[in-house]
């Protein structure tokens, strides 16, 4: 076997060749781990997020009807590639926080696969008491979606029910 000295070291060429390499490496381990954490069972590789995955698995709550529907954690999460190396920082540091803080999604996320129109027409049955209607609105802004509905933790009607007293038609989702 042949040694490299210090002066082939120093020829653009294999410099040159060794960036490329470095590059090539790093995009295909960049490609790999996108691929992988598009998954909904890796992001269950975190120990803390083993209750989320399984709403997302089994169950009646909405993450199942997400998962039913072909959605992925990523379609609802969008992580950056920062937040995604923070994330992984916690987890190997053991430092974050359980139970993870409500994911406060805005009505932006959901109305890219919920038409609003339908939204408010299945809930028009309530009159004056759907929450979908205008009457709900601060300001000119209407309710946030997760205000009312939780992906992974039991919904509640507890919010609707101190203003009105409606026979609401609720799905196992729903605290009752």
């Amino acid at each position: 076997m042949k040694k490299i000295t210090m002066k082939q070291l120093k020829q653009p060429k294999v410099w040159g060749s060794l960036c490329i390499l470095i590059i090539v490496f790093c995009g295909i381990g960049y490609a790999a781990m996108k691929t992988v954490s598009a998954r909904p069972a890796f992001c269950a590789s975190c120990h803390n997020m083993q209750t989320y995955y399984d709403t997302y698995t089994k169950g009646h709550l909405l993450a199942k009807k997400h998962a039913e529907a072909g959605v992925t954690c990523h379609d609802c999460h969008e992580p950056s590639l920062g937040q995604q190396m923070d994330e992984g920082l916690k987890f190997i540091t053991g430092n974050y926080k359980e139970p993870l803080p409500e994911y406060e999604y805005s009505n932006e996320q959901c109305l890219k696969c919920h038409n609003f129109d339908d939204v408010k027409a299945k809930t028009a049955k309530y009159g004056k008491a759907n929450p979908h209607d205008s009457t709900h609105a601060k300001g000119n802004q209407p309710p946030q979606c997760y205000e009312c509905h939780s992906v992974h933790h039991l919904q509640s009607a507890k919010k609707c029910n101190t203003c009105h007293t409606v026979d609401w038609v609720l799905d196992d989702s729903w605290e009752k």
